[in-house]
């Protein structure tokens, strides 16, 4: 196996720059994954790995390292390598370079006549989107759509605060139109939340194909969303203020939905 003990190696330069800039990952098609469930979760979502880094004082999962295909380059790194790429405090001793997948539209796949999905329009923090996955992943959605995406899908915070969702989830993104045409096409309706004309969200069905549509906190959703809706939702609010954090306010209207499709919560 080979090794590479120099935080200056070239090799480790440029995987810095996966690391630290969406510009690099996006033109070398790889990120970086650290950590034994997130890789887990890669293998499972059927993912390429292209190589793989180890501290072999540190990291001890034969079982894991046993998924991992053996035409799969492996590099054994110094404990101050790790340390100088790992992007979380918490120190497992392995990372994987993996190769992205295509996220269009078309790659999206129904396995029911009647999915339930959840799109985000324009959401800009990473932690919100990571705890949306991690609801899409809990409610086991069919789809998540990103429209008009304004942060990369495999920023190392959305990689951190979905846990790992952000592969166990099928994904799409596309613009705001791409997206409505695309549940039109699929006859799915769309429920938007947002504050104008629109009603309690738990008086709506979403026993049919639905789409929970949100938007960012500061906004909300654009105009087209809300007037290409099947009906715009709300969730009531009975203090001050008249909005919630979007993660919140998505897994309320998410599992409502789950609810009435039969889900005991």
């Amino acid at each position: 196996m080979k090794t590479i003990t120099s935080i200056q190696n070239s090799y480790i330069k440029e995987l810095l720059k996966l690391q630290e800039k969406s510009r690099e990952r996006k033109k070398k098609g790889l990120f970086l994954v650290e950590g034994q469930r997130e890789i887990s979760l890669i293998l499972k979502g059927n993912y390429s790995i292209d190589t793989v880094l180890i501290v072999s004082d540190i990291f001890s999962d034969d079982e894991l390292l046993s998924q991992i295909p053996s035409s799969v380059q492996k590099i054994e790194i110094t404990k101050d390598v790790y340390q100088k790429l790992a992007y979380r405090d918490s120190t497992e001793g392995i990372i994987a370079i993996v190769k992205a997948k295509d996220f269009s539209l078309q790659n999206i796949q129904f396995t029911t006549k009647n999915p339930l999905v959840l799109v985000m329009e324009g959401i800009e923090k990473p932690g919100n989107i990571g705890a949306m996955l991690r609801t899409a992943d809990a409610a086991n959605v069919d789809a998540v759509l990103i429209a008009d995406p304004k942060s990369d899908i495999f920023n190392p915070n959305i990689i951190r605060s979905s846990v790992g969702c952000v592969f166990t989830n099928q994904i799409a993104t596309g613009t705001s139109e791409e997206i409505i045409s695309f549940l039109q096409a699929n006859n799915i309706n769309i429920y938007s939340a947002t504050l104008q004309n629109s009603n309690e969200y738990y008086k709506e069905d979403y026993t049919k194909p639905s789409a929970i549509v949100v938007g960012t906190e500061a906004t909300g959703l654009t105009q087209i969303w809300r007037e290409k809706a099947t009906q715009n939702i709300n969730i009531p609010m009975q203090g001050e203020i008249d909005s919630m954090n979007v993660s919140v306010a998505c897994a309320i209207v998410v599992f409502e939905a789950k609810r009435q499709r039969g889900f005991k919560i």
